[in-house]
């Protein structure tokens, strides 16, 4: 299972992208995916498994985002 980060701007995105992959988690950017609205046209994708610890390392970072869970 995926989930996936919305963002409200591209900044957002790419700076999520560097922090979560400087911590040591795979993850993706992608296109924000059609069922989700979002400000921003793009999304990162991670495993599920990896989403609290991503979304705490978010906030941390001062990074506003929504997390979306995927099949």
């Amino acid at each position: 299972m995926k989930g996936v980060f919305l963002f409200y701007t591209n900044s957002a995105a790419f700076h999520a992208e560097r922090a979560l992959k400087h911590a040591g988690l795979s993850v993706k950017l992608i296109p924000t995916p059609r069922q989700f609205s979002s400000d921003c046209g793009i999304a990162l994708r991670l495993d599920w498994s990896e989403a609290e610890r991503a979304r705490v390392l978010l906030e941390e970072a001062g990074v506003e985002h929504a997390l979306h869970q995927m099949s």
